[in-house]
């Protein structure tokens, strides 16, 4: 700009500097199902709605599978969610056409691709609780596979209930999906209905949303669900046979299979740390999470960067505020490590020139401790410092 006279003081400001990163928030859950008996104006169709505490969730009446899902959520400890409204069909196969929705209609688990915009709060963790349990037999369910298109647009997870009935079913339909953000957890759970009376089966589903939205919030995203104990939870649909050190088991061919199961100790807890992935890199559930939450996490403290025009000081500033908040990661126990550098053969004069810029930097998630070796062996020297002590009268 043209500089203009002037007899005094003048103040420029100068905003250049580190832009502090802040973590997305990944403990909010997204749940569809059906409500028939709920209020319409709290609750429109196939449009996500911020639940913040029972006495709102109530207004989703006793019929149907959501109020059920919020609240098996909120006994882990969880208070905000946010829900999708379907219509219940005339026939289950009817409604599971409402739930999986289309991407074209945006209903259903893709109206869940809506409540950034319209709630400001993007769902990371998705469930659809009484909708994913398909037979054994049948193909992949619609639901299942809608919510995982969805997680993947989200940089969500998906948890998924397997067919309740055999350890042979529930790994037969593990086989069908293959995402590294799919959590398939069976059988389903037996929890106290306060409306009947009785003890009921529930899907599992909407309780371990609750538990790693619990543990997020608690711990960290970079946290595995598993060894968690399921609140509300007084049993499972069918024993599940469990021995810490004992490979004969159906929890642990379970776990070796990618499928989480729920185990009595001490109460009953979530067991199971992998996802359907079929990397290996990706198998851990927590470890697709916090790439997740940190990707996610840059790309909107970066803002502030586009459209400014390049500079030496612009360069530095993008490469040094993202390598402040690894360091943050790391020091918090999210991250390994993590570094972050500018390569001069990908940033060309031509690359530049197109108002392109390439910033490079490796993570390594921690991994949870699955498998723990104690390597035991016999000692004959005791025996000695044994007769020792007594000869020498210590």
């Amino acid at each position: 700009m043209p500089e203009q006279f002037l007899h005094g003081i003048e103040t420029v400001e100068i905003d250049d500097g580190l832009r502090p990163i802040q973590t997305v928030k990944s403990s909010i859950i997204g749940l569809v199902g059906t409500a028939p008996a709920a209020d319409i104006n709290t609750f429109p169709l196939d449009t996500p709605v911020l639940v913040t505490g029972p006495r709102l969730a109530a207004k989703l009446g006793v019929e149907g599978t959501l109020l059920d899902a919020y609240n098996a959520a909120y006994a882990q400890g969880v208070s905000v969610a946010i829900v999708v409204r379907v219509a219940a069909g005339a026939t289950s196969a009817e409604t599971i056409t409402a739930v999986a929705g289309t991407p074209a209609g945006g209903d259903g688990v893709w109206a869940l691709l809506n409540a950034t915009n319209l709630l400001g709060q993007t769902p990371r963790i998705l469930a659809a609780p009484g909708w994913t349990s398909t037979p054994a037999a049948d193909p992949a369910s619609p639901v299942t596979q809608a919510l995982g298109s969805v997680a993947t647009r989200l940089r969500a997870v998906a948890i998924a209930d397997g067919p309740n009935t055999t350890e042979a079913d529930a790994l037969t339909d593990r086989a069908k999906y293959g995402s590294d953000r799919l959590y398939i957890v069976d059988p389903a759970v037996r929890a106290w209905d306060s409306t009947t009376s009785t003890y009921v089966t529930r899907p599992a589903s909407a309780y371990v949303a609750g538990a790693l939205s619990a543990i997020d919030a608690s711990r960290g995203f970079w946290w595995s669900p598993s060894n968690q104990v399921l609140q509300g939870v007084a049993g499972t649909a069918r024993p599940i046979s469990w021995g810490i050190s004992d490979t004969d088991t159906e929890a642990n061919r379970l776990n070796e299979k990618e499928v989480a199961t729920i185990v009595r100790k001490n109460g009953f807890r979530l067991w199971g740390n992998r996802s359907t992935s079929t990397d290996p890199l990706w198998t851990f559930l927590p470890v697709r999470r916090t790439a997740d939450m940190i990707y996610e996490s840059i790309e909107e403290a970066l803002l502030w960067a586009m459209d400014r025009p390049f500079s030496a000081q612009l360069l530095r500033d993008i490469r040094d505020s993202v390598q402040a908040y690894l360091d943050t990661l790391k020091t918090r126990g999210a991250l390994l490590g993590g570094r972050v550098w500018i390569d001069p053969e990908a940033n060309t004069e031509t690359t530049l020139k197109a108002g392109k810029l390439f910033i490079d930097f490796d993570i390594e998630p921690p991994a949870p401790l699955e498998h723990l070796t104690m390597q035991a062996r016999r000692n004959g020297d005791y025996y000695e410092e044994l007769v020792t002590a007594v000869t020498t009268g210590q």
